[in-house]
């Protein structure tokens, strides 16, 4: 399993930058429910936790252990969330940048500098960020941070599940499976869809 590297973190550390916040989103091409963005800081000079890489790679299990040891690791961690109906009226991109403002003003501390995967914030400097393409494979508080949201996520689309089970968002999360696209066709969308991802399918 490839492991993210904590190269870039280290260099900012050896800089004197204490406070490195990794920022990644998940639930981006979701049918349904919020997009979401996770952050997470870890302690400088930290020592890695192994198999931390992009949560697409790990199965469910390991995503859940990976990420109670994050929890216990990391100086500070938050979510930000955008809904449906705001991914509707403004938009994805939109979404992102709001998402990630809002999972910024919840952690408990103030970072120093930001490592981003793909997209750099609009409200950053430019001078205390860094995005990085396919970051979450390739920088250690990134991939943490995709594993930390992935997980909240999921937890959210289940306990929807248990109000809407016709969906199957227990197993799919809300993403655009063959069955969940069907039951979608057959019974139309719920309240938690995003009607501007459906096209014609409604």
């Amino acid at each position: 399993m490839h492991q993210a590297s904590l190269s870039q973190e280290k260099f900012l550390w050896e800089k004197g930058m204490r406070l490195i916040c990794g920022i990644d989103e998940v639930g981006r091409g979701a049918l349904a429910g919020p997009l979401v963005v996770g952050a997470v800081v870890f302690p400088p000079f930290s020592k890695p936790i192994g198999g931390i890489t992009d949560s697409k790679l790990l199965t469910a299990k390991k995503r859940r252990g990976l990420a109670e040891k994050i929890r216990l690791q990391a100086q500070a961690f938050a979510f930000g969330e955008i809904a449906p109906q705001i991914i509707d009226c403004k938009g994805i991109v939109f979404a992102f940048q709001a998402a990630a403002r809002q999972a910024i003003r919840n952690l408990s501390l103030e970072p120093g500098f930001f490592l981003i995967d793909a997209f750099p914030l609009k409200y950053i400097p430019a001078r205390k960020q860094k995005a990085i393409i396919k970051g979450d494979r390739q920088v250690y508080s990134i991939a943490a941070a995709s594993i930390m949201a992935k997980v909240y996520r999921d937890e959210l689309m289940e306990k929807l599940d248990e109000r809407y089970p016709q969906y199957r968002w227990y197993n799919n999360k809300g993403y655009g499976t063959k069955i969940h696209r069907e039951v979608i066709r057959e019974r139309g969308p719920s309240l938690h869809h995003r009607m501007t991802f459906l096209g014609k399918m409604i």
